[in-house]
């Protein structure tokens, strides 16, 4: 394969990545990689809300498979 017959990577790759993939991608792809991994692994751990003035509230996600604090779960199930 030549270079004119590479695949053309996403947009949001940076030029000099050769997997060709985004961010996005790449976090996925390494969040499943694990043997006993599946998609929520993948699922986002935070949500962001703007509330003007450049402020920026981040909070954990409701559906964060893993959340911080200690050994037990926070969550209320």
């Amino acid at each position: 394969m030549t270079h004119d017959d590479a695949p053309e990577a996403p947009a949001d790759a940076p030029a000099d990545d050769p997997t060709g993939m985004t961010a996005d991608e790449k976090r996925h792809d390494q969040l499943t990689r694990a043997p006993k991994s599946d998609e929520s692994d993948a699922a986002p751990r935070i949500t962001t809300e703007e509330r003007g003035d450049g402020v920026t509230r981040i909070d954990v996600a409701d559906t964060a498979k893993v959340r911080p604090g200690g050994g037990e779960s926070q969550h209320e199930g």
